[in-house]
């Protein structure tokens, strides 16, 4: 799954992809909000991203798979 992590006064998002599904990736970034603590994900190859909740712009979270472009679709 593909999680887009935009952070204030950066222009960058972070970009990476996530073995955790959709409810769990939405369930880490609330807990890490209500409590305003440092948001904690694994990315699919176990490195752990490690972001502060004050600063987190939005998160998004994405399909796994991507959409085909062009005729041969």
């Amino acid at each position: 799954m593909e999680v887009r992590i935009g952070v204030q006064n950066v222009a960058r998002e972070v970009v990476f992809e996530s073995s955790e599904g959709a409810a769990e990736v939405a369930a880490a970034v609330s807990a890490s909000l209500e409590k305003g603590a440092v948001l904690t994900l694994t990315d699919d190859k176990g490195r752990q991203l490690l972001v502060p909740a004050s600063v987190l712009g939005y998160v998004q979270i994405g399909e796994s798979e991507k959409r085909g472009v062009g005729f041969g679709v």
